[in-house]
């Protein structure tokens, strides 16, 4: 089979967690339990966003779609894995294959460029407060985030077309999904321009985006340490510490993934990194985000005391 192109393939088998067979049942549950809670956090951010009105704000609409994107990412991989843990057989056909590198892939980029914006909002919003309104106006923001869908998908698709046309000599996936650099070790060969793409992409979504995040941030604090009441810096820190440390979450786990040296350390340590980032941080968006926020308690409270008040008349 060595040499044979990747139309020859019509599913591949997916390495997973399977060298650990003990290790399975104990990660399919905490994977089950995972994706639940990031089901019903994001879920329930949306909801609150949508129905109260006094959320129908900037901020608040970035976290609509960063809450939409986590849904769509864990989506696209975690279904699988949990499928996969309880097979003996762990595959995933060409096209499931091919739509899972993608949308993991577009998810992710998105919300490398999404957290940006979010950061260029928290600081028109503490630099610049009488202005605010006019900087961000709803059509502002709704062309920002129409940006960060588009310029993820582009990308992602970008990658997505150059990876699955690499000639491969195996069909033994390395990886608990169809992880774009696990695949890429399948190929017969180096490719000059596929490493190429994905380096330039890579520097655009990741370095970039997390250099204009500490500027903005540079500039937040130093507008925030010249406030004399320390009730409004509080205030302050408490918008933006949740951003930040989302931000801290999800670029550490990323940057560890696509910028190190491919030598550098285990594909098992590859596995953990992409579970850590893929999962985890999707779950704890919403919770540092209502954590860290009171509009965002109240709100969930209300959605939930009139959901329950519902409930009540209905059985009455």
């Amino acid at each position: 089979m060595q040499g044979e192109n990747l139309t020859s393939w019509s599913f591949f088998f997916l390495e997973g967690f399977s060298r650990y067979p003990k290790l399975e049942i104990v990660l399919f549950i905490f994977s089950l339990f995972v994706y639940l809670i990031t089901l019903l956090g994001n879920s329930i951010l949306i909801l609150i966003t949508v129905v109260d009105s006094r959320l129908q704000t900037p901020m608040y609409l970035f976290l609509g779609n960063l809450s939409f994107m986590d849904i769509c990412y864990t989506s696209a991989s975690i279904p699988t894995l949990l499928v996969n843990l309880l097979s003996s057989q762990k595959t995933i056909v060409f096209s499931g294959c091919a739509v899972q590198m993608y949308l993991s892939l577009a998810m992710g980029s998105t919300e490398c460029v999404l957290l940006a914006v979010m950061a260029y909002d928290r600081y028109v919003a503490i630099c610049s407060p009488l202005r605010y309104p006019v900087i961000m106006n709803r059509q502002v923001c709704v062309q920002m985030a129409t940006i960060s869908w588009v310029t993820g998908s582009l990308t992602a698709l970008l990658e997505t077309s150059f990876a699955l046309r690499i000639p491969r000599c195996g069909n033994l996936i390395d990886h608990f999904t169809c992880e774009i650099l696990a695949v890429l070790k399948l190929a017969c060969t180096r490719s000059l321009l596929m490493d190429t793409v994905m380096l330039v992409i890579s520097v655009l979504l990741l370095p970039i985006p997390m250099l204009l995040i500490c500027i903005s941030y540079v500039f937040i604090l130093s507008t925030i340490l010249r406030i004399s009441s320390a009730e409004g810096r509080n205030k302050a820190f408490s918008t933006c510490g949740a951003h930040l440390t989302v931000v801290i979450l999800y670029y550490g786990a990323a940057l560890s993934m696509y910028l190190k040296p491919s030598s550098s350390g285990s594909q098992e340590i590859d596995k953990i990194i992409s579970l850590l980032y893929g999962v985890l941080t999707p779950m704890l968006n919403p919770i540092i985000y209502s954590l860290r926020n009171k509009e965002v308690k109240d709100a969930v409270k209300k959605v939930l005391g009139k959901m329950y008040l519902q409930q009540t008349q209905e059985h009455l």
